[in-house]
Formats: structure tokens, C-alpha cells, sequence
């Protein structure tokens, strides 16, 4: 199992620790570092940045959301940060959820996210291998485009640009189990945004599947301390925030996917208590077991048990936020 850096996607202000962060983890041996995006920061410029201060780590998005961007337009910052960083790119990509589609980026949410999905793929594909003009005759996407106000004068174009890697790896952040099983199909990798050991047996047949290769790259959150309670704070934070937040009530795919764990009423409560402004109290309604089951937090040996765990089923890549370098260093002692 790989390890990488999960930098995440800033809040008020960029973090100055993040480009040491991202030297420590080259230094330690880490695989990758990663970049996301809601609706702040974005997910390429930051690794640009740390591209011109790293030389070996692989570089990647987790995820860049579609919504952002035409699907060519995301091909050309693949193809233009592969270049500039030699060859290091890994293109994770997320569809997001309508409250963030609609609301922020102006879209429609598609009432077919599978369908929007492949074919979001399916033209950065052909942009990367530059076998032929990209043309695409899609429910979503059209190349040319044809639709309403088209004048008519568009033509199929192949990129100027000769993309580094024509198989360049595409990742998928997806949670639903249809959208998983395309996933394994389609795409080179599977970006889970909340991973529980015990509960590896749930993927093992749509896992069975996967190609020889297929990366299952989990996000999850470290932290070395004492006090595993105080520890598992910034966890339930994040849960309370992606529950309650970061979704509408009646189409969350955070909330769907904890629910299916067994924690709907739990989900169900933190949503009220965000939608009515207790927030404090939306973060103290996350279980700690849900939070520790997604999280490694604790003292040296607690760490190093539950790793373990986390070693032991098909994850290849474990994706750690991690606030400090101590941290970084004791998991890149222990997985060896």
C-alpha cells in the first residue's frame, strides 16, 4: 500500500504549511500528493505550484469537479500540468452533488449522472490518446456542439498540444454502488471520499472485477496524539460539515452512502442540526465510532494497529490529511 498527501482544498486563506508539507512527504517516500476543489480554491493551480518545488511525487486532484470545466477544457490542464511536471499527473475527477452544480456553477444537475460521467470521460480520453478529431454525440456533451444558438461553423479539432501520456490514469470519486461499478469499468481508479476497514467486504465483488492495475485510493484523516477523543474532533467536523453541508437534505450522496452503513438516523439528526444553525451541535452528533472507523487517531501503537487493518484489503493508495510532519513520518515508518 502507497501512501499519499491529501492537502485538500483551502478555507478563508491558502495554508503556508502545505508546500513544506508537500517536501516533507517527497522526503519521507510518500507516492503522491493531492488537490481538491468545491467552491474556493481550485485543484490545479495549487499543484502547478507544488510541482515547481517537488521533483518526483506523483501529483494529484481529489477531485476536480466536473461541473467546473467542459471536459476538454479539463484534457487541457491535464495535459498541460503532465508536461510541466514531467509525467506526474493523476486526474481525479467528481461529479458533486446538485446544492453545488446548480448553485455555484450555474449548471443543471444531470438527471443522469452515470450517463454525464462516461461521457465526460469518454472526451478526455480522446483528447489524451489524439487518435482522431474528439467528436461526441452525446446527451450531455456534443462534438461539434449542435444544440440551440449553434452557428453551425464548428468542426471537429484534435489538440495542438501532443499530450504527454496518452493513457494518462483517470480516477473517480464515486459512492453510490452503480456509480462505483461504472467506476471499475471506465476508469483506471476509485477515489472512495470515506473508507472503513470493516467494511471492505462490501466492495469485495464489485472489486472483483477491477483490472489488473484499477488504484483504490481512500481519503482518510491522521493524527498522532494522546487524547484520541480531542483527536477525532477535526474528523467529526469534517463528517458534521459533508453531512450537513455540503448536500442538500433531500439529495446528499454523503449522507446516502453513511446511511447504507447503518447510520441514517445519525445522518438524518446532523442534518437538521446544520440546517438550523447549530453547528456545534451538528459536530457533537457524529458518533466517534463512525469517526474512527474513517480516521487513524492516537498514540504510536494505536496508529500502527489499526493501520494494519487498512494494509490488509484492497486499498493501493491511502490518501492522509494529516495536519504536521510527525504524523507523516510515524505513518511512513509503519507502513513498510
Amino acid at each position: 500500500m502507497r501512501l499519499g498527501l491529501a492537502l485538500g482544498y483551502w478555507g478563508r486563506a491558502p495554508d503556508p504549511r502545505h508546500l513544506q508539507l508537500a517536501r516533507t512527504a517527497e522526503d519521507l517516500g510518500y507516492h503522491s500528493i493531492w488537490t481538491a476543489e468545491s467552491w474556493g480554491s481550485d485543484a490545479f493551480t495549487p499543484l502547478a505550484w507544488i510541482a515547481a518545488h517537488t521533483r518526483r511525487i506523483a501529483l494529484g486532484t481529489a477531485v476536480a469537479q466536473m461541473a467546473a470545466r467542459s471536459p476538454a477544457a479539463t484534457a487541457m490542464h491535464a495535459l498541460t500540468l503532465d508536461h510541466l511536471s514531467g509525467g506526474r499527473l493523476l486526474l481525479g475527477l467528481g461529479l458533486s452533488g446538485p446544492q453545488v452544480v446548480e448553485g455555484w456553477y450555474g449548471r443543471p444537475f444531470p438527471d443522469r449522472p452515470l450517463t454525464a460521467t462516461r461521457e465526460y470521460v469518454d472526451v478526455i480520453r480522446q483528447v489524451l490518446r489524439r487518435e482522431a478529431p474528439v467528436t461526441l454525440n452525446g446527451r450531455y456533451y456534443r462534438l461539434p456542439y449542435d444544440g440551440p444558438g449553434t452557428t453551425g461553423l464548428g468542426r471537429p479539432l484534435k489538440p495542438i498540444t501532443h499530450p504527454l501520456r496518452p493513457e494518462l490514469p483517470i480516477l473517480l470519486g464515486a459512492e453510490g454502488p452503480k456509480n462505483i461499478a461504472q467506476t471499475i469499468r471506465i476508469a483506471n481508479g476509485w477515489l472512495p471520499l470515506y473508507w472503513s476497514p470493516a467494511r471492505a467486504g462490501l466492495y469485495t465483488e464489485p472489486l472483483a472485477a477491477a483490472p489488473e492495475g484499477f488504484l483504490v485510493a481512500p481519503l482518510a484523516q491522521a493524527r498522532l496524539c494522546t487524547n484520541v477523543t480531542e483527536g477525532l474532533r477535526p474528523v467529526k467536523a469534517m463528517l458534521a460539515f459533508y453531512i450537513g453541508g455540503m448536500g442538500h437534505a433531500r439529495r446528499n450522496f454523503h449522507a446516502e452512502l453513511l446511511s447504507r452503513w447503518g447510520y441514517g438516523e445519525v445522518t438524518a439528526r446532523i442534518q437538521e442540526l446544520f440546517a438550523a444553525g447549530h453547528r456545534e451541535a451538528a459536530v457533537a452528533a457524529v458518533p466517534d465510532e463512525l469517526a474512527d472507523e474513517i480516521s487513524l487517531v492516537g498514540p504510536r501503537e494505536r496508529i500502527a494497529d489499526r493501520l494494519a487493518a487498512w494494509r490488509s484489503g484492497p486499498v493501493t493508495d491511502l490518501l492522509i490529511t494529516a495536519p504536521d510532519p510527525p504524523t507523516l513520518r510515524l505513518l511512513a515508518e509503519l507502513n513498510v
